[in-house]
């Protein structure tokens, strides 16, 4: 296994090896899944490894002494160990350049990302710029030993660093404190926040006057927003009623959403990969916006690849909605003649090319409103059109709106920036992938006659319109009142005229 690891052409980018009972192992790379051998995991293959580690904790996590590499157990009911998976921990120094702006500043830091995108190696740099480069006395509360490695030795990664080891998941909130009120920090380090008691720690410590740099699971900031256990890092939730004359000066309705108290961290970071970042300096400002259905404003920072010893430059990108744009319409039922609440998912106005330049003549420029990337590459990468699918932080880059309806109908100057360029707007209720799926396939089929790389696509989503149309003939044939197949083909298919007239033909033919 050693042997097929080695030879791999991307060993250097390995991220983890998997052992299942049974299975043949795995090697995972960026690339995707490597077949390490041609003989299944074996019981004392499973022995042999895991005698050469630590000791499993409750978390079924172990390590090996003064290294950063994870052990992860997974048992049978019986508490024997069936599978692992081996993860490869590094300490990448200067992974956390594009940040020390803020970490100079003080700043105090909740990155956020999905698993395996390296926030644990960013706060890792991060507590070692902060101890040897500035000199503040750090400590790291480290759950799981992922930050300074397994062992009572922590790894050189961490700098001058302190750790302490937290015996249990359950008592991650205890340490916190007892981190404060025994040694004396200017700067507490915490990987993984996850339950509402570590939450309320995070608070106290934030109102102590000392520096934090967490993490947190989510892709963006408003899923913190929305998840009761962790609402309170980003200072809360809390529902209002507005009088009369407030919510018409507002432009809202009267109950609204509005944040509760300060947070708990002064900065945002969402961790979109690992050459990618999206920085909010102003934590509460874009909570506040979030809640108010406006598009927070932020900062992307790229990984420069041109720089030395891989070291990270930032570029600023201002979130769209500029002071030009912020002008009062009407409401986008009225502009775009309703909004059916039978749809799921509704063409706002008409597909044109001519709204949007776009980044590439060969690509759809899409720009999201209400709506994470990560969303969208999912059903993106469903239908195989992920290379020529862009996105644009500039609306008058796009070649369409997708947004989320209910944030849409709360911002009126999205919608007129989008009408004052052209651009057609597609609205879909809920961001679940299967919504959002059916938003790229009407976006495939609407706009194919504009990018030849969506023909094909679009074929197959005519011939499929055609098939269920013959269906539909069939059903009804026996119908006197063609009128009544006609509109109910037009108010829950939203078929467009071409396809309708091609109905109705086989209606006249059965």
């Amino acid at each position: 296994m050693r042997r097929g690891v080695s030879e791999h052409p991307e060993f250097s980018n390995l991220i983890e090896v998997v052992m299942d009972l049974g299975r043949k192992p795995l090697a995972r790379f960026p690339s995707g899944d490597f077949i390490l051998s041609d003989q299944p995991i074996t019981l004392d293959d499973l022995q042999q490894a895991t005698s050469q580690v630590g000791d499993f904790a409750v978390d079924n996590r172990a390590g090996i002494s003064r290294t950063l590499h994870r052990i992860s157990a997974i048992r049978n009911r019986k508490g024997a160990i069936i599978g692992l998976t081996c993860r490869v921990g590094r300490a990448i120094s200067g992974s956390a350049n594009s940040l020390r702006d803020l970490v100079k500043d003080g700043a105090s830091l909740l990155l956020i990302g999905p698993p395996g995108v390296g926030k644990t190696t960013i706060i890792r740099d991060i507590a070692r710029m902060l101890a040897n480069d500035y000199g503040k006395r750090v400590m790291i509360v480290d759950t799981s030993n992922e930050i300074g490695g397994d062992g009572d030795i922590p790894h050189a990664g961490i700098g001058n660093a302190r750790r302490m080891q937290v015996p249990h998941n359950d008592m991650q909130h205890k340490v916190l404190i007892e981190a404060v009120e025994n040694h004396m920090p200017q700067v507490i380090v915490i990987d993984e926040i996850g339950t509402k008691l570590e939450a309320m720690a995070a608070s106290t410590i934030a109102q102590r006057g000392i520096q934090l740099v967490a993490t947190a699971h989510g892709v963006t900031i408003e899923n913190l927003v929305m998840n009761p256990a962790l609402e309170m890092l980003v200072g809360g939730v809390q529902s209002v009623t507005l009088g009369d004359e407030e919510a018409s000066r507002r432009g809202v309705q009267k109950s609204v959403l509005e944040r509760k108290g300060p947070s708990s961290f002064s900065c945002g970071v969402e961790i979109i990969s690992k050459a990618e970042l999206r920085v909010h300096p102003d934590l509460e400002a874009t909570v506040d916006a979030i809640l108010a259905g406006r598009y927070p404003k932020y900062e992307i920072r790229k990984i420069n690849p041109g720089s030395q010893n891989g070291i990270m430059e930032s570029s600023s990108i201002q979130a769209p909605l500029d002071e030009i744009n912020e002008v009062l319409i009407e409401d986008i039922i009225q502009i775009n003649g309703g909004i059916p609440d039978s749809s799921e998912l509704i063409s706002a106005t008409g597909p044109s090319m001519e709204g949007g330049s776009g980044e590439s003549e060969d690509a759809l420029c899409i720009f999201l409103y209400g709506i994470s990337e990560a969303s969208v590459m999912q059903g993106i990468n469903q239908l195989n059109i992920d290379d020529t699918i862009e996105f644009t932080d500039n609306i008058s880059e796009a070649d369409v709106l997708l947004a989320l309806q209910s944030k849409l109908k709360k911002n009126s100057r999205i919608q007129a920036a989008a009408k004052s360029h052209g651009i057609p707007i597609y609205v879909t209720k809920t961001s679940s992938s299967t919504q959002l799926t059916k938003a790229m396939q009407a976006l495939i089929s609407d706009f194919a006659d504009g990018f030849e790389f969506l023909e094909s696509e679009a074929k197959t989503n005519e011939s499929e319109k055609i098939d269920a149309l013959e269906t539909l003939a069939a059903d009804f044939h026996k119908d006197d009142n063609g009128l009544f197949v006609i509109n109910w083909l037009l108010t829950t298919l939203k078929l467009r005229v071409t396809t309708l007239k091609l109905g109705f033909n086989l209606m006249m033919k059965y």
